[in-house]
């Protein structure tokens, strides 16, 4: 694989919520064009980022101020799958691919690539499991599970020639507390019909990184570890050639547009 280019964006600050999610697909189609790899690492404030069908739940006003109510942002993404909390202990990675990197890239291949990924640091001497923890949030037939606890979830996600794939990686921190945030939004949006159609959170089915392993792990010695195993090439400075773009631009209105109905019923509580 080329030496990929490394986009380590940190902390994103609290009025530029929208910036990563709109990124990443400006990032995603700049690899496709210039048959360019690239990394991408950034984290939020604590943040519980909605996918679309979270909007959907019956009372989702009520849900919404039950999240707000314990000090959490709430966002809704460009993409499906499930609510996931951010945090200072959660790292966003995500490893974007030219679609021809391996022959058509596959979903499956994509996938594949990050979990791999992770196995070739020090974690992988913890049995990492692939398969879905039911009772976590966000599940996926591509969680990560060490001892049966979910630490990561895989999206994915394709513009145009390339491919974000996605990793949610619990590092450090409260992870039950998480847990318990994600479970209220649902028993607030769903009540008697919590554990239909969306996942039955358990705060106990996640952990993290920190507390399985037997040394010390920090946010930035996980992104040591990565980069050890994958050459690369800094490239942070340049972001604001990407936030010129016209199409990045027009990314960041549409979660703009997307986010209004959450924005009105924030306003009104």
């Amino acid at each position: 694989m080329n030496t990929a280019l490394l986009f380590d964006q940190k902390m994103i600050a609290e009025q530029d919520l929208y910036n990563p999610f709109a990124l990443t697909d400006v990032l995603t189609e700049y690899s496709g064009d210039h048959n360019q790899p690239i990394i991408h690492f950034w984290q939020l404030p604590d943040t519980l980022i909605l996918g679309m069908k979270d909007s959907r739940v019956t009372y989702f006003a009520e849900a919404l101020e039950t999240v707000q109510q314990q000090n959490y942002r709430l966002l809704l993404r460009n993409a499906g799958g499930l609510g996931v909390i951010n945090d200072s202990g959660i790292l966003n990675v995500s490893l974007i691919l030219p679609k021809n990197t391996t022959a058509e890239l596959s979903i499956d291949d994509g996938y594949q690539a990050m979990v791999d990924w992770l196995k070739k640091t020090s974690f992988g001497q913890f049995n990492i499991t692939v398969g879905e923890i039911a009772d976590s949030y966000c599940p996926g037939k591509f969680d990560l599970s060490i001892n049966g606890k979910k630490i990561a979830g895989i999206a994915q996600r394709r513009v145009k020639e390339g491919v974000a794939i996605m990793m949610y990686l619990s590092v450090t921190g409260d992870q039950k507390t998480r847990g318990e945030i994600v479970r209220s939004f649902y028993q607030s949006g769903l009540k008697e019909r919590f554990g239909q159609d969306y996942p039955p959170v358990h705060p106990d089915s996640m952990t993290t990184l920190a507390d399985v392993a037997s040394f010390s792990v920090t946010i930035e010695s996980v992104k040591k570890e990565l980069l050890q195993v994958m050459p690369y090439q800094e490239e942070t400075d340049s972001l604001s050639i990407f936030y010129q773009l016209e199409e990045y631009q027009r990314r960041i209105e549409n979660m703009k547009q997307r986010n209004l109905a959450i924005q009105e019923v924030l306003h009104e509580l």
